[in-house]
């Protein structure tokens, strides 16, 4: 098995869920006694959208993924603060909304964009001393994290609600942003950032690198056809391919370098052999093909 899948996940399932479900769905297809799994980024439990996933050997090709930008749409509900800085939170605290939320929100969105720090929050995945954030949370620990670098490339309003008394006031928001963010963060230091405090609404991610949200697949869409789901890896990782013959195939797969007539633009190729098998990734020294990830 090696291929992608562009999966939509819907809101109230984890990522892992979805993922294990993938393996159940192609357990027939597979060559491998378990189906290796891996996520190209994954989406918090509330969180809904585009939910890549590499199958089995494709996983070996997550680090070749060059595009890992990431855009969202989603609701920033002010007012309210949550103890996960979402909807799936408790409250923990409230406070009044400044009169014209957008106007003064629109007046700080450029302080956000271009590179900055971002300080995980407690309910995320990021690794402590070994040991996951939101494990600790759960835990009712708080522990000190390092600020990580992340890029905001494109913030935008979309539309605002305000309901009064009643209801929060809820703006909506589209951000490009950089591996690693955290949009509930973000949606924290906006609100902070116009004198109140608020929480995610809702999270949508509409891409993630190549895959986009028109293209992605339901489970039932994945499971009606499970080979007409997978993305072939050249579709994802745009670097050339060559076609080695007999005798190349079989020393790349040994883990030869193999001379090649000419040099091949780019670093990295895709190796198939003669049937059009993907054998391989090898990385290019002049005219000499170096095997650096062997599949078959």
């Amino acid at each position: 098995m090696l291929g992608f899948v562009n999966l939509f996940k819907p809101p109230g399932v984890t990522s892992v869920q979805l993922g294990a479900r993938l393996r159940w769905i192609y357990r027939d297809r597979a060559e491998e006694k378990k189906l290796a799994i891996g996520h190209v980024g994954t989406l918090d439990p509330q969180a809904c959208g585009v939910l890549p996933i590499a199958l089995g050997r494709a996983t070996r090709l997550i680090p070749l993924i060059p595009d890992r930008r990431k855009a969202y749409a989603f609701t920033l509900v002010l007012g309210v603060a949550t103890s996960t800085a979402d909807a799936g939170g408790e409250i923990i605290a409230t406070e009044p909304v400044p009169s014209n939320p957008r106007v003064r929100l629109e007046a700080v969105l450029d302080r956000f964009i271009g590179r900055t720090e971002q300080i995980p929050p407690m309910h995320s995945a990021v690794r402590v001393n070994g040991k996951r954030l939101y494990r600790l949370a759960q835990q009712g620990k708080t522990v000190e994290r390092k600020p990580r670098p992340i890029t905001i490339y494109s913030l935008a309003i979309l539309d605002a609600e305000d309901f009064g008394d009643e209801e929060p006031a809820t703006i909506r928001l589209r951000v490009s942003c950089s591996e690693g963010t955290y949009v509930r963060t973000l949606a924290e230091d906006l609100a902070r950032a116009i004198g109140t405090v608020g929480h995610v609404g809702a999270l949508l991610r509409e891409a993630s690198g190549p895959f986009v949200l028109s293209e992605s697949l339901t489970l039932d869409d994945v499971a009606a056809d499970p080979v007409a789901a997978i993305v072939a890896p050249e579709h994802v990782i745009a670097i050339p391919t060559i076609v080695l013959d007999g005798r190349g195939s079989a020393d790349f797969r040994a883990g030869r370098v193999v001379a090649m007539r000419e040099p091949v633009g780019g670093t990295h190729v895709f190796v198939r052999d003669l049937g059009r098998t993907l054998v391989g990734v090898g990385e290019m020294h002049g005219t000499m093909l170096a095997p650096r990830k062997v599949f078959v």
